[in-house]
């Protein structure tokens, strides 16, 4: 592969993006491609420590435009850190959220002003957009359950205590974005070996 492949996962929480994602790693790395996975916030040693900010529920008052920067400063670390280098590099670069997260958390979501948010996403990875985004797309509630059951804090993290209206509007975004070229929707409410073979067959159409 001369150029590098970026493929991004999407959804809301407790989508299985993660299971997910290690099954079709490796399986591209079978079929012999060089294979980078990463997540957000999150991937570089300063982005873990934003992520610790950003999760906590202790900062439940978190303004939100506070929020986006966080995001943002994490995502232009992660770009110039990780993603491109591999890209240069020819690899399959896969990241657990990117920057439609913000487009579907904070603009549908919170509400913010969604040309803003795209702007500044826009910024700051410096138009690296994904070559393919795969929307995983569960029931909320069937989603928070699975989220809350897997998570050390039995009430969730910071974005898993918000009201089911909140987590209602993301996946309508995200719904909505499915209808764009770029991205894929996946039926995410069967076995993990269901939903990989799906992934598997949209990744033949675009990338074989």
């Amino acid at each position: 592969m001369a150029e590098g492949f970026f493929i991004t996962f999407e959804g809301i929480e407790g989508s299985g993006k993660t299971t997910q994602i290690n099954l079709l790693a490796g399986y591209l790395e079978e079929k012999g491609y060089e294979v980078l996975v990463s997540r957000e916030p999150g991937g570089t040693p300063l982005g873990e420590k934003i992520r610790q900010l950003l999760l906590d529920p202790q900062y439940d008052s978190m303004d939100y435009r506070t929020e986006i920067l966080l995001y943002a400063a994490d995502r232009a670390q992660h770009v110039k850190e990780k993603i491109k280098p591999a890209l240069e590099q020819g690899k399959i670069v896969i990241s657990d959220r990117f920057a439609d997260s913000n487009l579907a958390y904070q603009a549908a979501g919170r509400g913010l002003d969604y040309e803003m948010v795209y702007q500044i996403n826009d910024w700051v990875i410096d138009s690296t957009w994904p070559d393919l985004t795969l929307i995983l797309d569960i029931d909320i509630k069937e989603g928070l359950k699975r989220a809350r059951a897997v998570s050390l804090d039995k009430a969730g993290d910071r974005l898993e205590r918000e009201v089911d209206d909140f987590h209602q509007r993301v996946r309508d975004a995200y719904l909505e974005m499915a209808e764009s070229e770029r991205f894929a929707l996946v039926d995410a409410g069967g076995t993990k070996e269901e939903v990989q073979k799906d992934i598997k067959k949209i990744i033949a159409r675009r990338l074989f």
